[in-house]
Protein backbone atom coordinates (compact mmCIF):
# COMPACT_ATOMS: atom_id res chain seq x y z
CA UNK A 1 0.00 0.00 0.00
CA UNK A 2 1.10 3.53 -0.76
CA UNK A 3 0.50 6.82 1.54
CA UNK A 4 0.91 9.75 0.61
CA UNK A 5 2.07 11.34 -2.34
CA UNK A 6 2.33 9.51 -5.77
CA UNK A 7 3.92 11.56 -8.28
CA UNK A 8 1.84 11.76 -12.32
CA UNK A 9 5.28 12.05 -13.86
CA UNK A 10 5.46 14.12 -17.11
CA UNK A 11 7.00 12.40 -19.78
CA UNK A 12 10.41 14.45 -21.19
CA UNK A 13 10.93 14.71 -24.75
CA UNK A 14 13.12 16.10 -27.48
CA UNK A 15 12.29 18.64 -29.46
CA UNK A 16 11.85 16.10 -32.25
CA UNK A 17 9.01 14.49 -29.62
CA UNK A 18 11.37 11.55 -29.14
CA UNK A 19 11.33 10.40 -25.58
CA UNK A 20 14.07 12.33 -23.63
CA UNK A 21 15.68 9.68 -21.28
CA UNK A 22 17.91 11.86 -19.67
CA UNK A 23 16.04 14.70 -19.40
CA UNK A 24 13.63 11.66 -17.52
CA UNK A 25 16.15 10.34 -15.70
CA UNK A 26 17.00 14.14 -13.92
CA UNK A 27 13.04 14.45 -13.44
CA UNK A 28 12.52 10.93 -11.67
CA UNK A 29 15.64 12.00 -9.92
CA UNK A 30 14.04 15.53 -8.90
CA UNK A 31 11.03 13.93 -7.99
CA UNK A 32 12.58 10.98 -5.58
CA UNK A 33 15.27 13.14 -4.10
CA UNK A 34 12.18 15.82 -3.06
CA UNK A 35 10.37 12.92 -1.61
CA UNK A 36 7.89 11.52 -3.09
CA UNK A 37 6.26 8.26 -1.77
CA UNK A 38 5.44 6.95 -5.72
CA UNK A 39 5.69 7.85 -8.82
CA UNK A 40 2.85 6.70 -11.76
CA UNK A 41 4.21 7.06 -15.53
CA UNK A 42 2.12 7.07 -18.56
CA UNK A 43 -0.71 8.63 -16.83
CA UNK A 44 -3.11 11.61 -18.22
CA UNK A 45 -0.03 13.97 -17.66
CA UNK A 46 2.59 11.45 -18.85
CA UNK A 47 0.57 11.69 -22.26
CA UNK A 48 -0.34 7.69 -22.62
CA UNK A 49 -2.64 8.40 -25.37
CA UNK A 50 0.07 9.85 -27.47
CA UNK A 51 2.43 6.52 -27.72
CA UNK A 52 2.34 3.47 -29.13
CA UNK A 53 3.10 0.11 -27.44
CA UNK A 54 6.45 -0.18 -28.48
CA UNK A 55 6.89 3.28 -27.22
CA UNK A 56 5.38 2.66 -23.97
CA UNK A 57 7.04 -0.78 -23.25
CA UNK A 58 10.49 0.96 -24.02
CA UNK A 59 9.97 3.63 -21.40
CA UNK A 60 8.49 1.54 -19.00
CA UNK A 61 11.75 -0.28 -18.95
CA UNK A 62 13.72 2.54 -18.40
CA UNK A 63 11.29 4.15 -16.02
CA UNK A 64 11.65 1.55 -13.44
CA UNK A 65 15.46 0.83 -14.27
CA UNK A 66 15.90 4.25 -13.50
CA UNK A 67 13.65 4.54 -10.20
CA UNK A 68 15.86 1.54 -9.19
CA UNK A 69 13.23 0.34 -6.53
CA UNK A 70 13.92 3.88 -4.34
CA UNK A 71 9.89 4.24 -4.42
CA UNK A 72 7.36 2.00 -5.52
CA UNK A 73 6.23 2.53 -9.11
CA UNK A 74 3.04 2.51 -10.74
CA UNK A 75 2.32 2.48 -15.03
CA UNK A 76 -0.99 3.58 -16.40
CA UNK A 77 -1.75 0.72 -18.38
CA UNK A 78 -5.36 1.88 -19.86
CA UNK A 79 -6.74 2.08 -23.51
CA UNK A 80 -9.82 0.82 -25.38
CA UNK A 81 -8.39 -2.23 -26.97
CA UNK A 82 -8.44 -5.15 -24.09
CA UNK A 83 -6.28 -7.19 -25.43
CA UNK A 84 -3.40 -4.30 -25.33
CA UNK A 85 -4.38 -3.25 -21.93
CA UNK A 86 -3.98 -6.70 -20.80
CA UNK A 87 -0.79 -7.01 -22.23
CA UNK A 88 0.61 -3.87 -21.54
CA UNK A 89 -0.10 -4.29 -17.59
CA UNK A 90 1.18 -8.05 -17.71
CA UNK A 91 4.22 -6.51 -19.36
CA UNK A 92 4.51 -3.76 -16.73
CA UNK A 93 4.03 -5.87 -13.51
CA UNK A 94 6.55 -8.34 -15.10
CA UNK A 95 9.31 -5.68 -15.50
CA UNK A 96 8.74 -5.00 -11.45
CA UNK A 97 6.13 -2.37 -11.20
CA UNK A 98 3.74 -2.33 -8.02
CA UNK A 99 0.94 -2.28 -9.90
CA UNK A 100 -1.11 -0.76 -12.87
CA UNK A 101 -3.43 2.39 -13.23
CA UNK A 102 -6.45 1.60 -15.61
CA UNK A 103 -8.80 4.15 -16.76
CA UNK A 104 -12.16 3.27 -17.82
CA UNK A 105 -12.61 3.35 -21.08
CA UNK A 106 -13.18 6.23 -23.20
CA UNK A 107 -15.20 7.22 -26.73
CA UNK A 108 -18.62 5.01 -25.88
CA UNK A 109 -20.21 5.54 -22.56
CA UNK A 110 -20.03 2.10 -21.13
CA UNK A 111 -22.86 1.07 -18.94
CA UNK A 112 -22.03 -0.47 -15.42
CA UNK A 113 -22.42 -4.28 -16.30
CA UNK A 114 -20.05 -3.31 -19.31
CA UNK A 115 -17.70 -1.69 -17.01
CA UNK A 116 -17.48 -4.16 -14.63
CA UNK A 117 -16.85 -6.67 -17.76
CA UNK A 118 -13.86 -5.15 -18.85
CA UNK A 119 -11.83 -4.54 -15.59
CA UNK A 120 -12.95 -8.64 -14.45
CA UNK A 121 -11.22 -9.42 -17.60
CA UNK A 122 -8.24 -7.64 -17.02
CA UNK A 123 -7.93 -8.44 -13.38
CA UNK A 124 -8.15 -12.51 -14.35
CA UNK A 125 -5.56 -11.98 -16.90
CA UNK A 126 -3.20 -9.89 -15.26
CA UNK A 127 -1.23 -10.65 -12.50
CA UNK A 128 -0.35 -8.36 -10.50
CA UNK A 129 -2.13 -5.01 -8.35
CA UNK A 130 -4.67 -3.49 -10.26
CA UNK A 131 -5.61 0.38 -9.39
CA UNK A 132 -9.31 1.86 -11.04
CA UNK A 133 -8.86 5.47 -12.61
CA UNK A 134 -11.98 6.82 -12.61
CA UNK A 135 -11.68 10.44 -14.70
CA UNK A 136 -15.09 11.40 -16.59
CA UNK A 137 -13.66 14.95 -17.73
CA UNK A 138 -11.90 12.51 -19.98
CA UNK A 139 -14.02 9.55 -20.32
CA UNK A 140 -17.55 10.82 -20.31
CA UNK A 141 -18.08 7.90 -17.86
CA UNK A 142 -18.09 8.04 -14.24
CA UNK A 143 -18.23 5.26 -12.42
CA UNK A 144 -20.37 4.33 -9.36
CA UNK A 145 -19.66 3.76 -6.14
CA UNK A 146 -21.49 0.22 -6.38
CA UNK A 147 -19.41 -1.18 -9.09
CA UNK A 148 -16.22 0.09 -7.47
CA UNK A 149 -17.17 -2.05 -4.27
CA UNK A 150 -18.05 -4.95 -6.38
CA UNK A 151 -15.12 -4.93 -8.25
CA UNK A 152 -12.98 -4.79 -5.03
CA UNK A 153 -15.24 -7.07 -3.32
CA UNK A 154 -14.88 -9.77 -6.18
CA UNK A 155 -10.88 -9.58 -7.26
CA UNK A 156 -8.22 -9.39 -4.55
CA UNK A 157 -5.89 -7.83 -7.10
CA UNK A 158 -7.94 -4.39 -7.63
CA UNK A 159 -6.17 -2.79 -4.78
CA UNK A 160 -7.46 1.03 -5.14
CA UNK A 161 -8.58 3.91 -7.18
CA UNK A 162 -7.26 7.39 -8.56
CA UNK A 163 -10.62 9.09 -8.07
CA UNK A 164 -9.99 12.34 -10.36
CA UNK A 165 -13.28 14.29 -9.68
CA UNK A 166 -13.74 17.80 -8.87
CA UNK A 167 -15.87 17.18 -5.77
CA UNK A 168 -14.18 15.27 -2.53
CA UNK A 169 -18.00 14.46 -1.69
CA UNK A 170 -17.68 11.92 -4.51
CA UNK A 171 -14.16 10.47 -3.40
CA UNK A 172 -15.11 10.44 0.24
CA UNK A 173 -18.03 8.64 -0.28
CA UNK A 174 -15.89 5.96 -2.54
CA UNK A 175 -13.61 6.06 0.94
CA UNK A 176 -16.79 5.63 3.25
CA UNK A 177 -18.82 2.97 0.94
CA UNK A 178 -15.51 0.93 0.09
CA UNK A 179 -12.47 1.28 1.54
CA UNK A 180 -14.27 1.55 5.09
CA UNK A 181 -17.35 -1.35 3.38
CA UNK A 182 -14.53 -3.75 2.91
CA UNK A 183 -12.12 -3.29 5.88
CA UNK A 184 -10.63 -6.79 5.47
CA UNK A 185 -9.87 -5.52 1.95
CA UNK A 186 -6.92 -2.62 2.82
CA UNK A 187 -8.44 -0.85 -0.53
CA UNK A 188 -6.94 2.62 -1.07
CA UNK A 189 -8.24 5.85 -2.34
CA UNK A 190 -6.58 8.72 -4.02
CA UNK A 191 -7.69 12.28 -4.73
CA UNK A 192 -6.43 13.37 -8.35
CA UNK A 193 -7.41 16.95 -8.10
CA UNK A 194 -3.82 18.49 -5.87
CA UNK A 195 -6.10 21.02 -3.91
CA UNK A 196 -8.12 18.08 -2.20
CA UNK A 197 -4.55 16.13 -0.72
CA UNK A 198 -5.64 17.23 2.90
CA UNK A 199 -9.28 16.59 2.83
CA UNK A 200 -8.46 13.40 1.17
CA UNK A 201 -6.62 12.34 4.24
CA UNK A 202 -8.95 13.72 6.79
CA UNK A 203 -12.03 11.83 5.14
CA UNK A 204 -9.23 9.05 5.41
CA UNK A 205 -8.60 8.69 1.97
CA UNK A 206 -4.75 7.56 1.17
CA UNK A 207 -2.81 10.52 -0.38
CA UNK A 208 -3.38 12.44 -4.06
CA UNK A 209 -2.15 11.66 -7.11
CA UNK A 210 -1.61 15.11 -8.28
CA UNK A 211 0.04 16.84 -11.16
CA UNK A 212 1.48 19.88 -9.48
CA UNK A 213 3.99 17.50 -7.64
CA UNK A 214 5.61 17.09 -11.20
CA UNK A 215 6.53 20.89 -10.38
CA UNK A 216 6.86 21.27 -6.56
CA UNK A 217 7.40 17.67 -5.10
CA UNK A 218 8.75 18.86 -1.56
CA UNK A 219 6.26 21.38 -0.82
CA UNK A 220 3.36 18.16 -1.20
CA UNK A 221 6.14 15.75 0.59
CA UNK A 222 6.54 18.27 3.63
CA UNK A 223 2.55 19.06 3.89
CA UNK A 224 2.40 14.98 4.03
CA UNK A 225 4.63 14.90 6.60
CA UNK A 226 3.38 17.87 9.07
CA UNK A 227 -0.17 16.16 8.52
CA UNK A 228 1.50 12.88 9.75
CA UNK A 229 3.07 14.91 12.54
CA UNK A 230 0.38 17.50 13.23
CA UNK A 231 2.01 20.47 12.30
CA UNK A 232 -0.76 23.01 11.78
CA UNK A 233 0.97 25.98 10.80
CA UNK A 234 2.91 23.95 7.95
CA UNK A 235 -0.39 22.47 6.39
CA UNK A 236 -1.79 26.01 5.88
CA UNK A 237 1.12 27.41 4.92
CA UNK A 238 1.84 24.45 2.37
CA UNK A 239 -1.95 24.43 1.37
CA UNK A 240 -2.47 27.99 0.57
CA UNK A 241 0.73 27.94 -2.05
CA UNK A 242 -1.00 24.71 -3.90
CA UNK A 243 -4.61 26.59 -3.68
CA UNK A 244 -2.52 29.31 -6.00
CA UNK A 245 -0.52 27.04 -7.95
CA UNK A 246 -3.80 25.58 -8.92
CA UNK A 247 -4.27 28.26 -10.86
CA UNK A 248 -1.38 26.56 -13.53
CA UNK A 249 -4.04 24.03 -14.78
CA UNK A 250 -6.11 27.37 -16.21
CA UNK A 251 -2.75 28.39 -18.33
CA UNK A 252 -3.24 26.19 -21.22
CA UNK A 253 -6.51 23.53 -22.32
CA UNK A 254 -5.61 21.04 -22.05
CA UNK A 255 -3.47 21.30 -19.21
CA UNK A 256 -1.02 19.14 -19.25
CA UNK A 257 1.45 21.55 -21.57
CA UNK A 258 1.24 23.95 -18.58
CA UNK A 259 1.92 21.42 -15.69
CA UNK A 260 4.88 20.55 -17.86
CA UNK A 261 5.92 23.75 -18.65
CA UNK A 262 5.91 24.65 -15.07
CA UNK A 263 8.26 21.53 -14.64
CA UNK A 264 10.88 22.96 -16.59
CA UNK A 265 10.86 26.09 -15.51
CA UNK A 266 12.27 24.71 -11.96
CA UNK A 267 15.82 24.35 -13.27
CA UNK A 268 16.42 20.62 -14.13
CA UNK A 269 17.22 21.38 -17.33
CA UNK A 270 14.55 19.93 -19.48
CA UNK A 271 11.72 20.69 -22.15
CA UNK A 272 8.37 21.60 -22.62
CA UNK A 273 7.59 19.51 -25.29
CA UNK A 274 4.46 17.60 -25.88
CA UNK A 275 3.41 14.96 -28.54
CA UNK A 276 1.72 15.85 -31.23
CA UNK A 277 -0.46 18.00 -31.96
CA UNK A 278 0.34 20.16 -28.76
CA UNK A 279 2.17 23.19 -29.60
CA UNK A 280 4.42 24.82 -26.88
CA UNK A 281 3.06 27.98 -24.96
CA UNK A 282 3.04 31.11 -25.85
CA UNK A 283 5.50 33.81 -24.01
CA UNK A 284 2.13 35.03 -22.06
CA UNK A 285 1.04 31.88 -20.86
CA UNK A 286 4.84 31.19 -19.55
CA UNK A 287 4.57 34.83 -18.10
CA UNK A 288 1.19 33.88 -16.20
CA UNK A 289 2.81 30.18 -14.88
CA UNK A 290 5.86 32.20 -13.67
CA UNK A 291 3.51 35.28 -11.75
CA UNK A 292 1.57 31.56 -10.21
CA UNK A 293 4.97 30.24 -9.31
CA UNK A 294 6.21 33.69 -7.90
CA UNK A 295 3.34 34.11 -5.64
CA UNK A 296 2.99 30.71 -4.48
CA UNK A 297 6.49 31.18 -3.30
CA UNK A 298 6.09 34.50 -1.67
CA UNK A 299 3.47 33.12 0.74
CA UNK A 300 5.29 32.90 4.06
Amino acid sequence: MIKGIITPSITVFNKDRTIDYKGNERHINYLIDSGVNGILFLGSIGEFFAMGMDEKKDFISFALETVAGRVPVLIGTGGTVIGEVIELSQYAVEKGAHGVAVITPYFFQFNQETLYNYYKMIAENVEGNIYLYNFPDRTGVNMPVELIYQLARDFDNIKGIKDTMDSISNTREIITQVKEGLPEKDFVVYAGFDEYFLPNLLAGGDGLIGGLSNVVPALFAELYQAYVGGDFNTIARNSKKIGILMEIYKVSQPFFPAIKQAAALMGTGIEAVCKEPIKALNNNQIGRIKEIIRRAESVL
